[in-house]
């Protein structure tokens, strides 16, 4: 039977970050990189701040790795349909913040960034997703490499190995079949659950280390807390999503959507009104209606002026 744990990440906002649980993300990232990945320290990340989005939204973690390369792993589990930029800004501040002033740009640290995402982010049917830099010529079809020298100087064999890379892992779309040791990871981090038959790096001692009821008494009412504001949030998003579609059912009937009858602006710009007040964007309004992003923003500006 599987043994029901804390979720990840509140274990990563909590508990990971102790020397004592290294080895619960050290296998996890052995797992996610191939290899044996040892940490060597944990670094100050945005989800040191104690605010309530961050306890409630996301959690991140920055580690060093005994090479010198700077990992960040963040869950996120709301929608956001800039995330993609967050990656991007999240590993570009990783460099510059740990790089000294004057130094030469050979010594910029290598950036591994690695999203859990319990939401579907972009369009994609895989659960995992992997994304490194790569030059390829326009004519030639050929990958742009590094010279011996570059080789030799840098430790380097592949030019994407200098640039960040990218790993999405989308929690939504694994239907709970394991295939390999990284599906037992992805099962646990969908579902909070190990099962004895399981034996990928880092889990016999998550299911040693995450029980809930090892918790202190403080910390496990913080964590049921937590657990119900997730309900929370899921319920609305449910709601929210309910009330769209029928307002969208109720915009077909009256032709409004299909633009079947005319001298209906004043209809439709409602109609947008009552989906951005359920919490849609002007894009998800936008692709529901099947109407222009321009005019749906004219609309949704025009509201914020009244």
């Amino acid at each position: 039977m599987a043994k029901k744990l804390i979720r990840f990440d509140w274990a990563m906002k909590k508990m990971l970050r102790h020397k004592a649980n290294f080895d619960i993300l050290e296998g996890f990232l052995s797992e996610l990189l191939g290899g044996d990945v040892k940490i060597k320290q944990v670094l100050d990340s945005e989800s040191n701040k104690e605010t309530e989005d961050d306890k409630f939204n996301r959690v991140d973690i920055l580690v060093e790795n005994e090479k010198g390369e700077l990992v960040i792993i963040e869950v996120q589990n709301t929608q956001e349909h800039d995330y993609f930029h967050r990656m991007l800004f999240g590993a570009s501040k990783a460099i510059t913040e740990h790089i000294k002033e004057g130094s030469a740009y050979a010594n910029v640290k290598k950036v591994i960034s690695i999203t859990i995402a319990y939401f579907d982010l972009g369009q994609g049917k895989d659960y995992v997703y992997h994304g490194t830099n790569v030059f390829k010529g326009i004519h030639k079809g050929d990958i742009l490499g590094l010279s011996e020298k570059q080789i030799e100087a840098y430790n380097k064999t592949k030019v994407h190995e200098i640039y960040p890379e990218y790993w999405v892992i989308k929690t939504s779309k694994f239907s709970g079949r394991v295939n390999d040791k990284l599906d037992e990871w992805v099962y646990f981090l969908k579902n909070a659950e190990i099962k004895p038959s399981f034996s990928a790096r880092g889990l016999k001692a998550a299911s040693e280390k995450l029980v809930e009821m090892k918790l202190p008494e403080k910390e496990r009412a913080a964590y049921n807390a937590y657990l119900r504001h997730m309900m929370s949030i899921s319920s609305r998003n449910h709601t929210i999503e309910i009330d769209a579609k029928v307002i969208i059912k109720k915009a077909k009937e009256e032709g409004i959507i299909e633009g079947k009858i005319e001298g209906k602006e004043e209809e439709q710009n409602n109609t947008i009104a009552k989906l951005h007040g359920k919490g849609k964007s002007a894009a998800e309004i936008s692709e529901l209606l099947d109407l222009p992003l321009e005019k749906v923003i004219v609309v949704i500006d025009t509201l914020k002026d009244k």
